[in-house]
């Protein structure tokens, strides 16, 4: 019976075959049946979607793709492997076939994302899929599909199920911590990766092949913990997002711009094709919204993005859990219809005591969205003891920044406005008072 070192992917890793090299001079190894997914024209379509979409307009070297982070996630699923593989346990409830299924779902975990999907996701429309589930269209049938089956002997709904569902015994529950969880495959690329290309040290400066060599399972063999060695990269780990979040991801002008996207998203939804527009590369994607925004207040948004000059929306006001935090708790986690209601009330409030007429578009409130950032803990074995102690037990980083709601502390509410009102806004002495009026007008 073959043994999970036996796979051909792990086999690779330490062999000198085919590889594609991706920053920073990172060798990805591809196996034929690799290669041929990576090679499906579903995959390359993730070559023309950037990672981070709208960071780009403030980090401008902020460009990679889709494909690169894909393999990056590829490549750490490898590593998570080969250590777990000398877990007797691990190697006792994780069959080879299982870590297969587990390597195809790391490589195709991001398929369904489209264009400036996640600020398009928090807006958790009615219309608008999940992109996990909206992956099925790529994943059940066609080139992936039969790649699946033919070359990996793999049943493609398998794979959905452990990318999509909630893991139902031990095994699942394993695979599904693995990609999606406080130390996980995805995560430890994606703060790597958007640090390294954005131009920032913030998400690089925690020890990964520490923390991945001290991987093991948790006390009920469920789930992934890590052992007392890796508990100093897992806590620069929890700073790194953190940090990220702070000074990247919820970036003032990054903000501005995901509410720009998002309010002319919303403003001109129902009349798109949502599953044509997804299955997009970027570029045409915003060629299509554009041409769907002739004569419409949403082109004027999308002008200021993607138009041949920049005309972000201005900063005119934010409030934070911390200071103002009697508006925050009124605006933080609204649904987007809601905050979207509200910041039309407050143009139509504010003109009058700016003395001119404020378009509803002209007004974009920015907030945490309903849904929060999961939260960090993790398992820490301490081998001489043989016990198990929470991460956020042992590690005040960890119990300030990962357990305590993490999104209070990096995500704030904002109030932008057109370049052309901004000022006068600004000038307002009685800006809270209107603000207080548009919530009445909102809720009543």
């Amino acid at each position: 019976m073959k043994t999970l070192r036996e796979i051909p992917e792990l086999q690779a890793l330490s062999a000198s075959g085919s590889v594609i090299r991706i920053p920073p001079e990172i060798d990805v190894p591809l196996t034929p049946r690799v290669r041929q997914i990576v090679d499906t024209a579903e995959f390359r379509r993730l070559a023309h979607i950037s990672q981070l979409g709208l960071v780009s307009l403030v980090y401008p070297a902020a460009h990679h793709s889709r494909f690169e982070h894909s393999l990056g996630v590829y490549r750490n699923a490898l590593h998570f492997l080969n250590r777990l593989s000398h877990d007797e346990r691990f190697a006792a409830a994780v069959k080879p076939a299982d870590a297969e299924l587990f390597l195809a779902a790391a490589l195709l975990h991001d398929l369904g994302h489209w264009p400036f999907c996640h600020p398009i996701e928090d807006m958790r429309l009615p219309e608008v899929p999940d992109h996990e589930l909206f992956a099925n269209s790529f994943m059940l049938e066609g080139e992936v599909a039969d790649t699946l089956r033919e070359d990996w002997g793999l049943q493609p709904r398998d794979v959905v199920a452990l990318l999509s569902e909630k893991p139902r015994t031990p095994k699942s529950r394993i695979l599904a911590t693995m990609l999606s969880g406080p130390i996980d495959i995805d995560k430890i690329d994606y703060l790597f990766r958007d640090s390294l290309h954005a131009g920032v040290p913030y998400g690089r400066n925690f020890d990964q092949s520490r923390l991945i060599g001290s991987l093991c399972l948790n006390e009920s063999g469920d789930g992934l913990a890590i052992t007392e060695k890796g508990k100093t990269a897992a806590e620069m780990m929890v700073f790194a997002r953190y940090v990220m979040f702070s000074e990247v991801y919820w970036h003032h002008a990054v903000r501005s711009a995901t509410a720009m996207l998002q309010r002319a998203f919303y403003l001109l939804y129902r009349s798109l094709d949502l599953d044509a527009l997804f299955r997009l590369t970027e570029s045409a994607w915003i060629a299509e919204m554009l041409r769907q925004s002739e004569a419409h207040p949403a082109r004027d948004l999308l002008e200021g993005l993607f138009g041949p000059t920049r005309r972000l929306y201005k900063r005119v006001e934010q409030y934070s859990y911390f200071e103002h935090r009697d508006v925050y708790l009124q605006l933080a986690r609204r649904p987007y219809s809601w905050l979207t209601t509200f910041s039309e009330q407050f143009a139509t409030v504010v003109g009058p005591a700016v003395g001119r007429l404020v378009a509803p578009h002209e007004i974009l409130f920015d907030a945490p969205p309903p849904q929060c950032e999961i939260q960090f803990n993790v398992d820490v074995h301490y081998l001489k003891e043989n016990v198990y102690r929470q991460l956020s037990d042992v590690s005040p980083v960890c119990r300030s920044l990962a357990v305590e709601q993490f999104d209070d502390y990096v995500k704030k509410v904002r109030l932008f406005a057109h370049p052309r009102v901004a000022d006068d806004l600004r000038a307002l002495p009685n800006l809270g008072e209107l603000i207080q009026e548009a919530i009445r007008r909102t809720d009543s």
